[in-house]
């Protein structure tokens, strides 16, 4: 079935619970860092705001009704955040660790009646829609190119994927949730622009006849003296799943700024 309209209004928000497991990770990785006492471990906070051009799902991908999560979650931007903590075991290897959650919900009207996970949904009335893509990612980064000006590394990556979708409509609602393991090709390059200042290339994806993903980063970088650095920059993230049981596509637009310590 061919893609829908509506009209949403929409809300937009990390949850309280997803807030609460950051801060927890956030001081887990403070704790080891501070306890092993190791030059090279860097921990970063990354913020800003998030937005969708474009968010289609059909849930079963064979005989569900394919419609755009942006009728009720809108286009507006949103909140978000990141963290990361990375270890360098010496110039050329490296360890990241992620976790980056993100949740949306919003409430609008279908234009068609909508089937979703075998749950039919009238057309003009009010629906409830929230979308959920957490993840948590370890990447290794081997820095196999350095000069007076250049550092560039490849790598690879784990990503455990925990996805959720879900519609509700007066007293009936409907869930999918996804719990997965992908594999990452990586891909870093820096440009020093100057003493203390650089352009970062940062990316991550893989491809498959199923699915697809990327998350690339492009960002400057201010370091100081004092083991703090500063970043400003552009976040992209799109893929998504074609198969029997599930077809979603979505991607995602990120301004951002990062702040982060190396002990």
């Amino acid at each position: 079935m061919s893609g829908m309209t509506g009209r949403g209004r929409s809300s937009h928000r990390v949850s309280v619970r997803e807030t609460r497991r950051a801060c927890l990770l956030a001081a887990a990785w403070l704790v080891m860092s501070g306890g092993i006492a190791l030059a090279g471990v860097a921990v970063e906070l990354e913020a800003g705001a998030v937005t969708f051009s474009r968010n289609d799902t059909r849930i079963p991908g064979n005989t569900g009704s394919r419609f755009n999560m942006l009728d009720l979650t809108g286009t507006g931007m949103s909140p978000y955040f990141r963290l990361y903590a990375t270890y360098d075991f010496n110039e050329r290897h490296a360890l990241r660790l992620t976790f980056a959650p993100l949740t949306v919900s919003g409430t609008g009207v279908f234009e068609e009646e909508v089937s979703f996970d075998g749950v039919a949904f009238a057309a003009d009335t009010d629906t409830k829609g929230s979308y959920t893509f957490n993840t948590y990612r370890l990447t290794y980064r081997w820095l196999w190119h350095t000069s007076e000006r250049w550092r560039s590394g490849v790598g690879m990556a784990v990503l455990i994927r925990d996805a959720q979708i879900s519609l509700e409509q007066g007293g009936q609602r409907a869930s999918t949730y996804d719990l997965g393991l992908v594999p990452l090709l990586h891909f870093y390059a820096a440009y020093l622009l100057n003493d203390n200042t650089s352009a970062i290339l940062d990316m991550e994806g893989a491809w498959a006849p199923q699915g697809r993903a990327v998350d690339m980063a492009l960002k400057v970088q201010r370091d100081f003296e004092s083991g703090w650095h500063l970043s400003t920059g552009y976040r992209t993230l799109e893929g998504g799943a074609d198969n029997d049981s599930t077809y979603t596509f979505a991607w995602l637009h990120y301004a951002f700024l990062q702040a982060g310590y190396t002990f």
